[in-house]
């Protein structure tokens, strides 16, 4: 299963260059619950409905009632959506493959995920996983007189991970005690671009940035602060004003880099802006609730309760708390909380591929021929 799985890859040399709609022939992946697409979930299945009620009308491996950024993104390059790395059936790699797992961190995690719930896929992990990946598919394909560089050389490499190491520790040792690692974060995101650079070949990276955490139902409802911290938009100051100085100290650790890798195009994609406008005037862009999870329980102004969550039940106080969805997700930003709906995603993706927030600017729908992402 393994080795034909790994054929498969080369197959995204079947087209060539001259006629191919997009100058990428494959997508590969690293990153946490924001764009993983069903890794984690085959490593330790058991993912509950309503997850994937909007689109695929069953779980389907996303922290989402659907589609994600990166589902978006793939398609409008005319490429399937990523398979997971650890899936092995059903899985197709012709055009790249997805390593991000939920609750994946850039650092290597010193704890289990059994007990805080981190997982043990980091960014490093995630990157041995692609190297063994394409590893593999070189051997099989020279015995095959083939050949399956190109398909890694001329790939696109995204990075959407990081919000879990911000994230995981800061009702322990606050902004403050989080602020002490980001630059270690920031580091080994731009470490990996260069190890893919120069081993895998690899030339183009697209970065994504932070969200304003300081905007989620989770965080507004578990994160300590007080009135006097929220913004007009209801959102914490001190929060996302630490998540923007992180953003801004990844864009200026991938600008040195950028000196050091003159043939790569590594961009800063900045979702953080676009997401905040989401948080702060949701009606503005066709939805209803900002800071209000669809899928919770409690009700109040965040629906959202950490001691059951979207799709579980748990007797609180002798009584049988279910955390169910609401009926009209596409009217929400928030999914659970904690991760955005499939109405919030496509709007990301709308302003990505319209190249307003990428840094430096990047001729995206010169070099593919841009598809509807519907």
């Amino acid at each position: 299963m393994r080795t034909f799985l790994l054929l498969l890859l080369l197959s995204c040399l079947a087209v060539p260059a001259a006629e191919a709609k997009c100058a990428f022939p494959a997508i590969f992946n690293f990153g946490d619950s924001n764009s993983d697409t069903g890794g984690f979930w085959a490593a330790f299945p058991a993912q509950p409905g309503p997850f994937g009620m909007t689109y695929f009308k069953a779980p389907a491996g996303r922290a989402s009632d659907g589609r994600l950024v990166i589902d978006f993104l793939a398609s409008a390059l005319g490429l399937p959506f990523l398979s997971p790395y650890l899936k092995s059936i059903g899985s197709n790699f012709r055009h790249g493959a997805n390593f991000a797992t939920l609750a994946s961190t850039v650092l290597l995690p010193n704890t289990s995920l059994f007990v805080t719930g981190i997982s043990p896929f980091s960014l490093g992990i995630q990157l041995n996983q692609m190297k063994d990946l394409r590893t593999q598919s070189i051997r099989a394909a020279s015995t095959r007189n083939a050949s399956s560089e190109l398909c890694f050389s001329e790939a696109l490499y995204t990075f959407d991970i990081g919000q879990n190491d911000f994230t995981s520790q800061l009702a322990l040792l606050g902004i403050a005690g989080v602020r002490q690692f980001l630059l270690q974060v920031a580091s080994q995101i731009a470490w990996s671009i260069k190890e893919i650079y120069e081993t895998v070949g690899g030339r183009t990276f697209m970065v994504f940035n932070l969200a304003p955490i300081g905007c989620y139902p989770s965080f507004l409802s578990e994160l300590p602060h007080n009135s006097s911290d929220l913004d007009v938009y209801g959102c914490m100051t001190s929060y996302n004003n630490a998540v923007a100085d992180y953003n801004d100290l990844l864009n200026d650790t991938l600008q040195y880099v950028r000196s050091s890798m003159p043939a790569a195009t590594i961009v800063f994609v900045d979702t953080h802006s676009v997401k905040l406008e989401l948080f702060r005037n949701p009606r503005s862009h066709g939805l209803l609730h900002g800071i209000r999870a669809c899928c919770g329980s409690g009700g109040g102004a965040y629906n959202f309760d950490g001691r059951v969550l979207c799709g579980n039940s748990k007797v609180i106080d002798g009584k049988t708390v279910t955390a169910t969805a609401c009926g009209d997700p596409e009217n929400y930003v928030s999914w659970d909380g904690i991760h955005a709906t499939e109405a919030a995603n496509k709007r990301v993706a709308w302003s990505v591929l319209s190249g307003a927030y990428f840094y430096p600017r990047f001729p995206l729908s010169q070099l593919c021929d841009l598809q509807p992402i519907g």
